[in-house]
């Protein structure tokens, strides 16, 4: 099922070309681009976004004066688009299309700017398989991570264990925290490539076969196994959003509890769910997640990206390395699920805003579709 946020015919006959499975299309209903001057879109009478709160309401007069967001700006339409699409299409699934409003199985979130490997259904088929034989308890399964360990403009070359002398330390390039040679760049221009991947072909050959046959793509990263490797542990919406999958319990236990998340003042579906797993649910969400990636994130030019060297293809690039080096793990015959805890409590942050307007928590709860009664 393709859910999209925008009418394009090219886009839409490449779904429609696709032969070799059963395939649906649905359309957001109230679209910026079928809503370009009214709400949800923006209109003449709504408040800009920097407007002074006393302003709003007592000269501008505009629609949504009493509804600043938690810090004190007005709602911006690009923004509140992403978490209203992603609720209604949920409701879609679950509660309204033909197609599977009485599917029992897992359903697997994807979005346009996921990287699936091509195991990633058989990776999931195992999770589905541990998850109904484990004792813990799991709400979400996951395929997906950021690979935020490394910088995808950097050079690829892996550097020697050069020495570096810096006010009179001498201390190994690659024993460094990333913060310190990120904070030495600064100061001196021989610190320019220090980023560097640590999953090129080079050094991959120093890493196989440790571990019990393990693939360490880098310190703490992405691991590959035979025996593929997976851990339950709290969900936490940073981490654990890209390539979720859960069942109509796990959707009728978030729906329960609505009100919470489309009222929760935060533009981000998954900043809201996090909101709800630790303000609504009796117990937090718990997900098992695959620590060898089957899903990557390509989005180098999407709604949060604030960086000019913005270049998708070569970001996919890098994940075809990745995906191609560990390759021959592909198709685990089976999973090793183990169970981690939090080494500190998580404590929620303050929410992002962008979503104070009360129009905007009405008409997500107007998506609301609910098998719970």
């Amino acid at each position: 099922i393709f859910s999209h946020d925008v009418w394009d015919e090219d886009l839409n006959y490449l779904v429609r070309s696709i032969d070799f499975t059963e395939v649906m299309q649905i359309f957001y209903p109230f679209s910026l681009q079928t809503h370009t001057h009214t709400f949800p879109g923006e209109s003449k009478k709504d408040c800009p976004r920097d407007a002074k709160i006393h302003s709003a309401r007592r000269e501008m007069l505009c629609t949504n004066a009493a509804w600043p967001d938690i810090h004190g700006h007005y709602r911006e339409a690009q923004f509140t688009q992403t978490k209203h699409h992603w609720w209604w299409k949920a409701n879609q699934v679950f509660h309204n299309l033909q197609a599977t409003k009485n599917f029992q199985g897992t359903i697997l979130f994807l979005e346009e700017d996921h990287y699936a490997s091509e195991d990633f259904l058989h990776v999931l088929s195992l999770m589905i398989t541990e998850k109904k034989k484990s004792s813990s308890k799991i709400d979400i399964l996951c395929l997906g991570t950021y690979l935020r360990k490394f910088n995808f403009q950097s050079n690829s070359k892996q550097p020697g264990r050069s020495r570096i002398k810096t006010r009179g330390r001498e201390r190994s390039r690659l024993s460094r925290s990333l913060k310190e040679l990120q904070n030495e760049e600064k100061h001196s221009h021989s610190l320019v490539h220090v980023r560097h991947l640590l999953w090129v072909p080079e050094i991959l050959s120093s890493v196989l076969d440790l571990f019990n046959k393990d693939l360490y793509l880098w310190p703490g990263g992405p691991r590959y196994s035979k025996l593929q490797k997976a851990e339950v542990t709290e969900w936490i919406s940073s981490k654990h959003n890209m390539g979720m999958a859960f069942t109509r319990k796990e959707w009728n236990t978030i729906v329960s509890c609505s009100s919470s998340f489309c009222k929760y003042d935060d533009y981000n579906w998954d900043w809201s769910l996090q909101h709800v797993s630790h303000n609504c649910m009796k117990d937090k969400l718990q997900v098992m997640m695959v620590k060898g990636p089957r899903v990557f994130h390509i989005g180098e030019c999407g709604i949060h990206h604030k960086k000019s060297n913005c270049d998708s293809n070569t970001v996919i690039e890098k994940v075809k390395s990745i995906i191609k080096s560990a390759s021959k793990y592909f198709f685990p015959k089976s999973l090793s699920v183990s169970k981690s805890t939090l080494r500190k409590k998580l404590k929620l942050k303050k929410a992002n805003g962008g979503w104070g307007d009360k129009r905007d928590h009405e008409l997500c709860m107007n998506f609301t579709l609910s098998d719970v009664s």
